[in-house]
């Protein structure tokens, strides 16, 4: 039996600040992801579920507890080490996207693979944004002059250019329209649909819904974990829509 591609035991994360009182974000959290699957975390603020995410997604230790990605314990790694595993397994896609302003979107794409030993930088960053929708003609635009949905292509984008074994999203349509929120989602699901295991983290049902399995947090410990029939409910789509033009 294949084993989880991340398997989280007992997670505790504790915040204290200096002569204040300890805020247990966490509270004994445990479960598995398995290789392929579109996982949404959800829960109202406060919840944990960010927390969570940093901690699946190495961006930061537990106080108490193990984390395993892809069979190695990554939970008491230093910084350095977890830069590493985070460059080589896991990509990332925030609610403000995160994008540098004066830098073109293939430029944008380009900057993870600055930390590798790749020669050619444009190849993989052109061909991950093709392979979000991401227009041709405006490889060359700043984020300001792209919609919101656009710079979410190119945030995606550029937390794939590196191939990662997951991806993790953060309120990933936060700042987006009902119709971009749905392009966005279809795209999540299309790369799911291709093998990618995605967590996505929401306080929406209505984004939940588009993943095959729904974890609900609720005061630092997950209140409900739901297997849903299928890979979601989101359309399937052989080809992945380009992002609407804009004026620039």
């Amino acid at each position: 039996m294949q084993q989880p591609l991340i398997q989280a035991r007992d997670l505790t994360r504790a915040f204290q600040k200096e002569g204040t009182v300890g805020v247990a974000a966490l509270r004994g959290v445990s479960l598995d992801i398995e290789r392929g699957e579109f996982v949404a975390i959800v829960g109202a603020s406060g919840s944990g579920k960010s927390t969570l995410m940093n901690l699946l997604g190495c961006l930061d230790r537990p106080t108490s507890g193990s984390v395993v990605l892809d069979s190695a314990e990554v939970s008491q790694l230093d910084d350095d080490a977890l830069a590493e595993i985070r460059s080589r397994k896991v990509g990332f896609v925030f609610q403000s996207f995160n994008l540098l302003s004066r830098t073109s979107a293939l430029e944008n794409v380009e900057l993870p693979l600055l930390y590798t030993d790749r020669s050619d930088l444009a190849g993989p960053a052109r061909a991950a944004l093709e392979d979000v929708g991401f227009p041709t003609d405006r490889f060359s635009h700043h984020p300001g002059e792209l919609s919101g949905g656009q710079q979410q292509r190119v945030a995606i984008a550029r937390a794939i250019v590196n191939d990662p074994e997951i991806l993790f999203a953060d309120e990933p349509t936060g700042n987006l329209d009902t119709t971009s929120s749905d392009e966005i989602m279809a795209l999540f699901t299309e790369l799911n649909n291709r093998g990618r295991t995605v967590v996505v983290v929401t306080h929406e049902r209505e984004i939940a819904a588009h993943a095959g399995r729904i974890i609900t947090m609720q005061d630092g410990q997950i209140a409900s974990d739901e297997p849903r029939s299928g890979q979601g409910t989101a359309e399937v789509i052989s080809d992945i829509p380009p992002a609407p033009e804009v004026d620039g």
